[in-house]
């Protein structure tokens, strides 16, 4: 979720009056907070200030094996109706979001939209994809630029997506009646005004007309009709009157189409009321429009006319949530207005409303309200186990405990296994942590055991089984937040500095969340080292602008002007050598905050922001670093820096040929260092013809030619080994690398490293890598690579390295699940497979794990992560190839 989800804990757990202040107004040089003596006295205390609140109950969709469940959506994918294809889509949007696979999500809801297959279902999921790309609308403009139209979930033409009802077509009849024929024309009489019409005309309108004028009714024997006490006015009824003659409404005003609309709808003028309605939906234009005409929509039964106010306030989204008028017309529309409005994609539409409405206040009514129709609307056992858990960790939210509990209860029964978490957190709440905790461990015993299991029944426990189910929570689910920052806290406490210090910096070597920042900073205050916690608050000010810390009491920005009163103001020379230092020691949260501080010098904000974008790309933050390029885009101080960053923009979300594009049309402009390195990345990564790597060597050529500063100088160097080793020009290769280590560009040790390996000396490829371990604190990656020119004792110590500093690095895993096949230990190597899937939705890990289930002669367990692999890529070509090999064999 874009806000942070707060727990329960979190809002009734109280700081002792804290004051951030009082940690700041600290003389230099006086003892340590930890110091005995001062450590009972000092105000907040330490158990306060340092404090982990209980992580949320997350209202996601957490299946307990999310393997086989993204196998039964894909089988039930190939074999569906059309009209199914949408609400699958969605699920498996949900299950992605449950995993935290946000590229994976998004793919889902954009499927969503395209198997649409009604005008609702485009309606709602094309919103819900432009709710998703808040901020990327630089994206399409920037395409239109290089003259090409981006596929857009844009405003549609909603009255072209209904069907014209033709069934109720023009009755020419003539009828007798005691023998004479029907009178011709009739008069209808609207206050003290006579509109002359054809009867016939009139009353091939609808049956009730057809009826009273040509049945037995005394108005067929009339000349002249009274239709004064209708609610409609002159005006309206000659509009009738022609449409009845031509089939068409003129130009007429909305008041005089409401009158239309309400008459058509009482006389029952079917095609009457279609045509007025579809005008009615084209003047819909703004948010008072829509809120006016939707009520009338709703009471005429009118689905075109509902349908384009929808689009109106879908496409507005958060903000028409803040209107409470839109909110009175979402929370309060019963089965048959829904039905009206939003047609069969009533879930949809409600579990996109609940979640922008979670997303700016989980603790809202309007979250409550759009929750309760989510309920009413869900169908299926799988939308009915959503729907429960999502409302109810909205009620648990609200301390409205009762309803909480009788809705996990309901998503229990339905099959959701997750929501025995919010059951124990209730239970710890009225203070029977004794039933949680048996709770928890009979799910544990009853099927595959899961870290969010553990976590949640350490909260139940203290002591050592709290520690103990935190270490398994932990060895379960690594990319879990709470154990680690919970052990470091208790580290601190018993005034274990390194070891507390270890744990949260464990976790911040793979993950940077916030969260484990904002800790981290809180014990650099209390150890009063203000220069690493100025380093962490601006770290965190890069990623999110707005953060507020200590549960949402205090602006880090205000932190940040706090404790800047404690620490030497940098030149900009200073900056420089800072920056120099920190990329050279591969700590990239140490240059995010360095570049943060120069940020606020009058130095040319467009390149650091570009620096900053790098970063946060290599930290595996995109969302930041997509912001950070669009403000080095604002920036620019030339139009060729300007076209350049526009280049990396488009390259960075797929758009490699108009990143392209836009580099050369920089270099038209002037020939620039970053120019000819864009222009050179991207021309590699989208030409399949090898011949082009000439091409890439020699626009890296030029841009070394180019001034810039040494940390890009080290890059291109770097790129440009790469490129000579894909060559086979090794010496040149080694002469790049050689190069770039001498201006500091420590990541250059690994394509010498390389070059020494394709040199048939091992020994040295060992020992370059080891000068990169020795020097980078990000190590992870280092240790990787040196595993391969090692041997393999080294390497599985290398790699077991590589695991414990960052869990998320896959090829460990896989490596070890190999040499496991290999010594036909079948069992333990897709045990070693499961081991990382269970909490990362990765293509290869399943397909190697369903290679391993086919070797094995496991037809069943291989079908089921094929199918998984395929919901994660439905157009790998080796993953459809062994699915349809095993799907052979299927009994």
């Amino acid at each position: 979720m874009r806000t942070y989800f707060n727990s329960e804990s979190c809002k009734e757990s109280q700081l002792n009056s804290l004051n951030p202040q009082s940690w700041l107004q600290v003389e230099r040089g006086k003892l340590s907070k930890f110091s005995s003596q001062s450590s009972t006295s000092s105000s907040p205390s330490i158990e306060s200030f340092i404090k982990v609140p209980e992580p949320p109950v997350q209202p996601f969709f957490k299946p307990g094996d999310y393997v086989e469940v993204l196998a039964q959506i894909h089988e039930e994918l190939e074999s569906c109706s059309p009209q199914e294809m949408s609400n699958l889509y969605l699920f498996q949007y949900q299950l992605f979001k449950g995993l935290g696979e946000a590229k994976l999500m998004r793919r889902s809801l954009r499927s969503a939209w395209l198997k649409g297959s009604t005008v609702y279902e485009k309606l709602v999921f094309g919103a819900w994809l432009k709710y998703e790309r808040q901020g990327e609308e630089i994206i399409s403009d920037l395409l239109a630029t290089c003259g090409k139209c981006a596929q857009e979930s844009g405003p549609i033409d909603v009255s072209s997506e209904f069907d014209i009802d033709r069934s109720s077509s023009s009755r020419e009849t003539v009828s007798m009646m005691n023998g004479n024929h029907i009178l011709r024309s009739v008069s209808f009489k609207i206050g003290h005004e006579e509109i002359v019409c054809d009867r016939q005309k009139i009353a091939s309108l609808s049956a009730p007309f057809h009826a009273m004028l040509n049945g037995c009714f005394s108005e067929s024997l009339c000349e002249h009709i009274d239709l004064s006490e209708n609610n409609i006015s002159p005006l309206g009824f000659r509009a009738i009157s022609k449409f009845s003659m031509t089939g068409s409404l003129n130009e007429e005003s909305p008041n005089v189409l409401l009158e239309i609309l309400f008459f058509a709808n009482k006389f029952c003028c079917e095609r009457l009321k279609d045509a007025c309605e579809r005008k009615l939906a084209s003047l819909v234009s703004s948010r008072d429009d829509a809120v006016e005409l939707m009520e009338c929509a709703l009471q005429e039964n009118s689905p075109v006319l509902a349908a384009s106010c929808l689009q109106v306030f879908l496409q507005d989204l958060p903000d028409c949530l803040n209107d409470d008028r839109v909110v009175e017309i979402f929370s309060h529309a019963n089965k048959q207005e829904k039905m009206i409005m939003a047609g069969s994609a009533s879930f949809s539409l409600y579990c996109l409303l609940s979640e922008v409405a979670m997303n700016l206040d989980p603790q809202s009514d309007k979250s409550a309200c759009f929750l309760d129709q989510l309920v009413e609307s869900a169908e299926t056992n799988r939308q009915k186990l959503l729907a429960f858990h999502q409302l109810g960790c909205v009620r648990l939210l609200r301390k409205e405990y009762d309803e909480a509990e009788r809705l996990f209860e309901a998503s229990l029964n339905a099959g959701h296994t997750y929501s025995v978490s919010g059951l124990a957190r209730l239970g710890h709440i009225r203070g029977h942590r004794l039933w949680a905790y048996d709770k928890l461990s009979s799910v544990i015993s009853s099927g595959t055991p899961l870290g969010w299991m553990y976590l949640e029944r350490s909260l139940c426990c203290e002591g050592d089984k709290r520690w103990e189910d935190l270490e398994k929570a932990t060895e379960l689910d690594p990319t879990l937040t709470y154990p680690y920052m919970y052990r470091a806290a208790a580290l601190m406490r018993k005034r274990n500095v390194p070891a507390a210090l270890a744990e949260i910096n464990r976790i911040l070597g793979f993950k940077l969340a916030l969260e484990c920042l904002e800790l981290r900073f809180c014990f650099y205050l209390a150890l009063e080292n203000y220069q690493a916690a100025i380093c962490d608050v601006q770290a965190i000010l890069t990623l999110s602008p707005d953060y507020r810390m200590f549960e949402g009491r205090v602006a880090a920005s205000q932190l940040r002007t706090l404790v800047r009163e404690h620490v030497e103001n940098w030149t900009a020379a200073d900056c420089w050598l800072q920056l120099y230092d920190r990329w050279s020691a591969v700590d990239d949260t140490g240059s995010l905050s360095v570049i943060y501080q120069m940020l606020e010098s009058d130095a040319a904000k467009g390149v650091l922001y570009f620096r900053q974008s790098l970063l946060l790309l290599r930290l595996n933050c995109p969302e930041a670093a997509m912001r950070s390029l669009q403000l080095a885009r604002q920036h620019a101080s030339t139009e060729h820096e300007r076209l350049v960053y526009e280049g990396w923009i488009l390259y960075d979300t797929g758009h490699c040929n108009e990143g392209l594009q836009k580099a050369e049309e920089s270099i038209n402009i002037k020939k620039s260092f970053e120019a000819f390195f864009l222009k050179a990345y991207a021309l590699a990564d989208s030409s399949m013809d090898p011949s082009c790597s000439s091409t890439v060597i020699s626009l890296l050529e030029e841009a070394l030619k180019c001034p810039s500063d040494r940390l890009r100088k080290g890059q291109a160097l770097n790129n440009l080994g790469s490129v000579y080793v894909d060559s086979g020009k090794l010496d040149l290769a080694a002469d790049c690398y050689i190069n770039a280590l001498k201006i500091r560009h420590t990541r250059a040790h690994q394509g010498l490293a390389r070059v020494y390996f394709l040199r048939n000396e091992k020994t040295a490829a060992y020992e370059e890598m080891t000068k990169l371990i020795e020097k980078a604190q990000n190590k992870a990656s280092a240790y990787e690579k040196r595993s391969e020119y090692c041997d393999r004792e080294s390497t599985k110590a290398d790699l077991e390295m590589v695991t414990h500093l960052d869990p998320l690095r896959l090829y460990p895993y896989r490596y070890r699940a190999a040499v496991l096949m290999d010594s036909h230990k079948e069992k333990e190597a897709i045990a070693e497979l499961s081991r990382a899937i269970v909490f990362k939705a990765d293509l290869h890990l399943l397909h190697l794990r369903a290679a391993f289930h086919e070797h094995t002669g496991d037809v069943l367990a291989a079908l089921c992560d094929c199918r998984a692999a395929l919901s994660v890529d439905p157009n790998h070509r080796e993953m459809l190839e062994l699915h349809n090999r095993v799907n052979s064999h299927e009994p």
